[in-house]
């Protein structure tokens, strides 16, 4: 009772930046070969093209879903934000073959946390496309997006969108 009276407030984190969670090259999801993700269907963000099989987190927040083929993870951010990192087009196929997990649903992860490893080239072989959308998932319920970099991008340094939650 006495924290609430007296106790600072918590300032609720509204804007946040998110980090490149794949070493590559950053492209507009108009580009992405999949009209769920050009389409914006699944909501707005952007996607790299990677040029290595490590994803990180692009922010801190909490694993909200790592999915049974291990070609996706979401995550929620502190600000509310829902992002999913969607390793490369109709991975799904590929059933987990190539990539392997390194947290679970529920963990709490930093910028920079290593959240999938995957193999490029049986990606490149098998699937549809290595490109990789980052998306928000709750976009209806920003308060913007922008995107900030295309182009070379380094995972955990280069920071790729800033959203924010009102």
């Amino acid at each position: 009772m006495f924290k609430k009276l007296f106790g600072k407030k918590e300032e609720q984190v509204k804007t946040i930046q998110l980090l490149a969670p794949i070493t590559g090259n950053a492209v507009n999801l108009s580009a992405v070969p999949d009209p769920v993700f050009s389409e914006k269907m699944m909501g707005d963000g952007v996607a790299i093209e990677p040029s290595e099989g490590v994803v990180v987190s692009p922010v801190e927040g909490e694993i909200i879903q790592v999915f049974p083929t291990k070609h996706a993870v979401g995550i929620r951010a502190k600000n509310g934000a829902e992002l999913l990192i969607h390793i490369g087009l109709e991975t799904v196929s590929l059933k987990g073959e190539g990539f392997e997990t390194h947290v679970a649903q529920g963990d709490k992860v930093k910028e920079g946390d290593k959240l999938v490893t995957f193999d490029l080239s049986v990606i490149s072989e098998k699937a549809k496309s290595t490109v990789t959308p980052i998306i928000i998932t709750n976009t209806d319920q920003a308060a913007s997006l922008k995107v900030l970099t295309e182009g070379n991008v380094e995972k955990g340094t280069t920071p790729i969108l800033e959203v924010t939650f009102e």
